[in-house]
């Protein structure tokens, strides 16, 4: 065949021999053809320079392999690589083109052999398709035809709601809810995360100014370097000037701040602080209920005793001096007492406290020898007409030394609230007010630990306390829309208080502040059985009822617990104005179906 057909003799010299298949007959038996044989080596040295690799590429040889080599490393030493792979293109190309002619001279007897051996069965759905070339190329095992049918039914198996969409109003995300950013902000951390914009003449000066100073704080220049555990030096600073503006002039050391990863972050630092004694002598820590199930949650894992106070819902959700007394009596019997947490305004109450409330707070801790935890990130939001957010520190040190210089104080606040809402941020402080030297240290190398808050938290946390001023090129955009966020939330308050208490069944104070209403409601008798029997709290069975048929999610008010025999619901406010009509329509449409579906 080499001799009849000279320009295959070298193709079949070089194609790898196909070494009989078991059950093959023996040197006793029939042996193919020479024809044949020389048939298939091609067939099959043609095969092999083409076959796919894994996921249909080509296989990768070593640096001077021929494709296919390795799949006679017998047959194909090292030293013929070389030569092999100038060739193997044409060498594919004329072994195809050979087999047809070796095809037209070889017997039928033979090539019919040839034929049921090498060609492809039938076709057939799980197959491949045969190429020009004769090569048939590898089908998906998986597809829409052999796919499990029951997975492509599911679409049709759902229910169909009886609304288009989920409104969330069950966390305070500002930003997630259509509250748009603050734009210096954005520029300035923009400015911090990619210096080169600080080339660019679309940035105002005062923007570039900050960006720069806080760079400078940064090691080597850079956003993406550690700082100090406590926190930024320049922050601190920046941080202190501002609490002594807040406050009226009462100073503020840079040394008490420490800048944290969302106040969050800095209330479970000081509950870990404050852990101590096992039985009796275990750490109390009381909590206002309605509670931010943080403290609860945080409490729970630290192995502390939560100590409940209630807020005075019939008062628009005020602390209560007696109140306060008769939890701490009742939990001296079984735990130690050691700090006070005050949400202020609340969460998720949405109530101010007034300044004579906290004077008598911190009357009471000055005489307990409680240790107060001042929760005051919704510092900004105020809305209510003859409220005024008055903070801790402040009060305390107008009340003079015999209680500016006792009683131990720490305050929080964040990134995260007020009119900012930059959530995602994570940034933070907390200032501490009479701790303990020793204790102060120990705080310093327990916050070591986690190296330091996230630094675009930190700057940012610097602008909050340090916005643009009167003069500067920003300050007059940053005032418009700080003040239309603000005005925003303080109507969407007054609205949902309205439309609540159109509601028979509803009842909801004042949103005095923060951005959450907590309407209490009234639950038929049939529908807390029901609800009994489910094994759910009644106000969980209402609001899943609620998700189920309008679309709208809250969270109930089992979830921050409540006087026995009340339910309630917690709302945020953040939603965009059109979108809270729409909102509080669906609640009180729902409320009445409700009542009347159970009643």
């Amino acid at each position: 065949m080499k001799d009849t057909f000279p320009q295959i003799g070298p193709v079949i010299s070089k194609c790898p021999p196909q070494s009989p298949p078991r059950g093959a007959c023996s040197s006793g038996q029939q042996r193919e053809s020479g024809a044949r044989r020389d048939v298939r080596r091609l067939h099959r040295c043609a095969l092999v320079q083409k076959r796919p690799g894994p996921r249909g590429n080509r296989r990768t040889e070593p640096e001077g392999r021929p494709r296919g080599a390795r799949m006679y490393p017998d047959k194909v030493r090292p030293s013929q690589w070389g030569e092999l792979v100038s060739e193997v293109d044409e060498e594919r190309r004329l072994a195809e083109r050979s087999c047809q002619i070796l095809l037209q001279y070889v017997s039928h007897s033979d090539a019919a052999a040839v034929t049921q051996k090498r060609a492809a069965p039938e076709p057939r759905a799980d197959r491949g398709k045969m190429s020009e070339n004769g090569v048939v190329s590898r089908a998906k095992v998986l597809t829409i035809d052999t796919m499990n049918p029951t997975v492509k039914k599911v679409e049709y198996a759902g229910m169909k709601k009886p609304f288009v969409e989920v409104i969330k109003a069950n966390i305070g995300d500002a930003h997630a809810m259509g509250q748009q950013p603050i734009t210096f902000f954005r520029q300035v951390l923009a400015l911090c995360s990619y210096p080169e914009l600080l080339n660019d003449k679309t940035f105002p000066e005062d923007a570039k100014s900050r960006a720069r100073r806080i760079l400078q704080s940064c090691g080597g220049n850079s956003m993406g370097s550690y700082s100090a555990s406590q926190g930024i030096d320049s922050v601190r600073q920046d941080v202190a000037l501002y609490i002594e503006r807040r406050d009226g002039g009462v100073p503020c050391d840079p040394d008490n701040i420490y800048l944290t990863t969302g106040a969050s972050d800095g209330i479970v630092t000081m509950l870990k602080l404050l852990m101590c004694g096992e039985g009796a002598a275990r750490t109390g820590v009381m909590i206002s209920i309605p509670q931010y199930p943080l403290y609860s949650a945080a409490l729970a894992e630290l192995g502390a005793v939560q100590i409940n106070y209630y807020l005075n819902e019939e008062n628009c959700w005020s602390m209560d001096i007696s109140e306060l007394q008769r939890a701490l009596d009742e939990a001296r019997q079984y735990c130690n007492p050691r700090a006070l947490c005050i949400i202020n305004p609340g969460n998720p109450t949405g109530q101010v406290q007034s300044r004579q409330c906290i004077e008598d707070v911190i009357r009471f801790a000055a005489q307990e020898r409680l240790f107060l935890m001042a929760d005051e990130v919704y510092q900004d939001n105020v809305y209510a007409d003859g409220c005024q957010f008055h903070s801790f520190k402040k009060v305390l040190f107008e009340m003079g030394p015999e209680y500016s210089d006792t009683v131990e104080l720490v305050s929080f606040h964040s990134t995260s609230k007020c009119y900012m809402g930059e959530c995602g941020f994570r940034g933070g402080y907390m200032e501490i007010i009479n701790m303990d030297d020793e204790v102060k240290a120990q705080l310093t190398k327990l916050v070591s630990v986690r190296l330091c808050p996230p630094v675009p938290g930190q700057a940012l946390m610097d602008l909050v306390v340090n916005p643009p001023q009167p003069g500067e090129p920003s300050y007059e955009s940053f005032i418009k829309e700080r003040t239309a966020t603000l005005s925003a939330l303080a109507e969407k308050a007054k609205l949902t208080e309205q439309v609540l208490n159109t509601v028979q069944g509803l009842s909801c104070n004042p949103v005095q502040g923060a951005m959450y209403s907590f309407p209490r409601i009234t639950i038929p008798e049939k529908a807390i059985k029901e609800a009994m029997d489910l094994g759910q709290q009644p106000d969980m069975f209402y609001c899943m009822k609620m998700l189920e048929e309008t679309g709208i999610c809250l969270v109930p008010g089992s979830g921050f617990g409540q006087k026995d025999g009340t339910y309630h619901f917690r709302m945020t406010i953040l939603p965009l104005k059109d979108k809270l009509q729409i909102l509080l329509n669906k609640v009180k449409e729902f409320h009445l179906k409700f009542t009347q579906q159970y009643s």
